[in-house]
């Protein structure tokens, strides 16, 4: 904890210099694997700093974690209050995009491309609210791929967000980072904490039904078990289930296509692995029990990947004859747009058993 204490001193340094010379404040990353305690520091540092009177933007770029909005996204959020042990950060007014996936691998194009677009947006931001961020600064997680395409993911984020300084994990990465990014004022290299638990894929896929579940139905407001908790039918939150036509919906998905073999192109053409396209799905019982994004795009002719998200909704049932699905939502009556974009989630709603 010592070494997280020194990490915030630093930062409140930097804020500081920023604030005396009347230029934005400190843009830090934290960087590691999987298991390392990325998401644990991340949230201290936040915490130091918001108890200081200051008003950091938390970024989160795991899209295996729903930090902010739910897993499959990712988004910043302006901090300012202490995260609450049951509920994390207050989420007032974030900035989501939409991923659909699990995991950056799914979608490196994508994936990139929404970080560069989160990026701009924060930093616009930055600057619209200095009044009210002052030179509180920008801390970003990262994901937990740092290898291959991973690692040069994780020097994209870090140039395209300009950082000034980046919290390293790991040693490799560390040396890596040191080399690959000179420009960066501070490189530290930090030891994985021993508190950190190693989760198994069930219990992360556990997580990812529980942040949804939560996105729906609110968090559990005692310390008896989740299913205890939601047999209780105590729920903060109580969600709606509406039917929609599908002919009042465009439903799509970014996907991946293989490129044309190399035989097939010109002569000196390179092409990339993989490229990825906006896909229109149909309505059908391929879609039920999916997650989905309501955008704020009106049409797909808008970048999708400049618009925040509005919110998420679930499709508990497909009616094939009378051509309807059921959604569940966390608002009554009209859903605020009528762009939906699929995520490869799926939520078995059992609360209450649509």
């Amino acid at each position: 904890m010592l070494m997280y204490l020194n990490c915030h001193m630093m930062l409140e340094e930097m804020r500081r210099v920023a604030e005396n010379n009347e230029k934005r404040g400190p843009i830090l990353m934290v960087a590691g694997p999987s298991n390392s305690g990325r998401s644990t520091l991340c949230r201290i540092l936040l915490n130091y700093a918001v108890r200081l009177g200051r008003k950091p933007v938390f970024v989160n770029l795991d899209v295996g974690q729903g930090h902010i909005g739910i897993p499959g996204t990712i988004g910043a959020l302006l901090v300012g209050r202490p995260s609450n042990v049951i509920h994390g950060f207050s989420q007032e007014a974030p900035l989501v995009f939409h991923f659909g996936y699990l995991a950056p691998d799914s979608n490196w194009d994508l994936y990139n491309q929404l970080v560069s677009s989160l990026s701009e947006a924060c930093i616009k931001r930055l600057e619209a609210n200095r009044k009210i961020n002052k030179a509180s600064g920008i801390i970003i997680n990262t994901c937990g791929s740092i290898e291959d395409e991973g690692y040069e993911s994780v020097l994209r984020a870090a140039r395209a967000f300009e950082v000034d300084a980046i919290l390293a994990l790991d040693d490799r990465l560390f040396s890596k980072l040191s080399r690959d990014l000179p420009k960066v004022s501070k490189i530290l290299r930090l030891r994985k904490s021993g508190g950190v638990v190693v989760r198994t894929p069930a219990q992360r896929t556990k997580e990812v039904e529980e942040s949804v579940t939560e996105y729906f139905y609110g968090a559990r407001t005692s310390w008896i078990s989740r299913d205890e908790f939601y047999k209780l039918r105590t729920l903060p939150l109580y969600p709606h289930s509406f039917e929609v036509k599908w002919s009042e919906l465009k439903i799509y998905k970014f996907v991946c296509i293989d490129s044309p073999p190399l035989s097939c192109l010109p002569y000196g053409t390179t092409i990339k692995k993989k490229s990825m396209i906006l896909g229109s799905i149909n309505p059908g019982p391929d879609i039920l029990h999916h997650i989905f994004s309501v955008s704020f795009v009106d049409s797909p002719e808008d970048d999708i990947m400049q618009a925040n998200v509005a919110g998420f909704v679930c499709v508990t049932s497909v009616d094939v004859e009378h051509q309807t699905i059921t959604i569940l939502s966390p608002q009554p009556g009209l859903l605020p747009n009528i762009v939906l974009l699929q995520s490869e989630i799926i939520f078995v709603d059992t609360v209450h058993g649509y």
